[in-house]
């Protein structure tokens, strides 16, 4: 077989030199020119029954309606690989957070800023925090996080499945881009009320008719398609659109829900190539408009979702693959303060919280503030396709964060992957803040200003 290999290529094949790819029937070399290469990779990481589900928030794990995993794609160019990757998980936070990256990146012979990872963010799944998890315990409260063991378990795993995705490098030609509308399923968590003020209480699944029936309020209605093909062959779809990503949840059914669900749909209509599902900025859009909470709504959500990555599809406009760039900035976002957050309170809440989710709130604040003193920045990270961006956000960004990066190039379709380093919680606009926006009470680790230094990241990563 004859094997030309670029430098980046081969600093990729070193890495995984432990797992001898290099005989009997690897497939790393193709024919043809040297230029871009790809491979894909899937990992299960579905959690076992009795884990915590929404970093404790709700029932833990007590049947598998789906199975989980972390999908994603390695690019090779003539710098260090990049990996893009989404998780069916709820969060990934702090030491957690980079221990994935770390895992992934070592496997793949790159850096960990060069690891875009985002989780899905749908509740029935399990939320990573490992420092907050050892302050439980070491505070013996009754409130868990997450399964330090079945975490490193399942790290491990998805390294491995890195490194065997090296079994089908194949050439990365084109880039394809498409769009569409998609029909009734985000609306904001904003609406004003009868009384012509300013609400924020529309959930996920909300069940008073009136708030179903009040305006749509500011989304990004597109579902963007991004995929990469070696000649007519697609490689990999990412699908992406901004909404929370639940019909219901909270009673222990582990699943990937609705945009799973359509995933799934839609990789029946494309098989061989990897089908990833990409959450935007949605820390404040959710179905709640559009759903009552009825199980059956899964499946309808599901239905317009898959319609809307169909058309997306068929919109698809391929382009040659001639340049991957990529960029990184960091973000320093502020611990928030006020009443209920000084290190303090928090050690007391997580001592002698009520419940037990008030313990794991307490302690999910805490892992951030003590993360932030040796860890003060986030990574904001762009991979520049030529055609579009793939731009990797920091948590509950709000989706006006979205639309300011599609704002900030206007000549290039922006992919955003929200829910990226989760420790955060909500990132919210100033508005928010400034309307005492229901949802920020908690789960919101940031300090009011955020707004400007999010903007800035975002343009800054994205110049031209």
């Amino acid at each position: 077989m004859n094997m030309r290999l670029d430098s980046s290529r081969r600093d990729f094949l070193a890495s995984l030199a432990s797992i001898s790819l290099l005989g009997g029937s690897g497939t790393l070399a193709a024919d043809g020119p040297v230029g871009f290469s790809a491979a894909t990779f899937i990992c299960d990481v579905t959690p076992p029954l009795g884990h915590p589900l929404m970093g404790g928030g709700i029932a833990p794990a007590s049947e598998i309606v789906d199975r989980l995993s972390i999908r994603g794609v390695v690019i090779v160019g003539d710098v260090k690989p990049i990996i893009l990757a989404v998780i069916d998980w709820c969060e990934i936070r702090n030491d957690a957070y980079e221990a994935w990256r770390s895992a992934l990146a070592s496997a793949a012979g790159t850096e960990p800023a060069r690891v875009l990872l985002s989780s899905v963010h749908q509740h029935d799944a399990p939320i990573a925090d490992l420092l907050a998890e050892r302050l439980l315990e070491k505070a013996g409260a009754r409130g868990r996080i997450c399964d330090l063991a079945f975490h490193e378990k399942t790290v491990a795993a998805a390294a491995q499945a890195v490194r065997e995705a090296a079994r089908t490098l194949q050439p990365l030609t084109h880039v394809g881009v498409g769009t569409a509308r998609v029909d009734r399923i985000a609306s904001n968590r904003r609406y004003v009320g009868p009384d012509g003020k300013p609400r924020h209480d529309r959930t996920s699944a909300t069940r008073e008719p009136a708030i179903r029936d009040a305006e749509e309020g500011l989304i990004d209605p597109d579902l963007r398609c991004l995929s990469f093909w070696s000649g007519e062959k697609p490689i990999a779809v990412f699908h992406q659109y901004a909404t929370h990503p639940m019909s219901y949840y909270g009673k222990g059914g582990v699943s990937a829900d609705f945009v799973g669900m359509a995933r799934r749909r839609f990789e029946t209509s494309l098989p061989g190539a990897l089908q990833v599902y990409v959450s935007g900025c949605s820390g404040n859009v959710t179905a709640g408009k559009y759903n009552d909470g009825a199980t059956e709504n899964r499946d309808r959500l599901a239905d317009r979702l898959e319609d809307a990555m169909q058309r997306a599809w068929k919109s698809t406009r391929k382009q040659p693959m001639t340049q991957l760039g990529f960029r990184s900035v960091p973000l320093e976002l502020e611990f928030r303060t006020g009443p209920g957050f000084s290190f303090e309170e928090l050690e007391a809440r997580l001592k002698d919280g009520p419940r037990p989710f008030d313990q794991c709130l307490a302690a999910l604040g805490l892992s951030r503030a003590i993360s932030l003193r040796n860890h003060p920045a986030i990574d904001v990270a762009a991979v520049d396709f030529g055609s579009a961006h793939y731009l990797l956000l920091p948590a509950e960004a709000y989706v006006e964060f979205q639309l300011a990066a599609a704002a900030a190039r206007p000549d290039s379709t922006v992919v955003v992957a929200g829910y990226g380093e989760c420790s955060p919680g909500y990132i919210p606009t100033d508005r928010a803040f400034a309307e005492d926006d229901s949802n920020l009470r908690d789960w919101c680790w940031v300090a009011p200003g955020s707004e400007r230094r999010m903007i800035e990241a975002i343009r800054t990563v994205l110049a031209r």
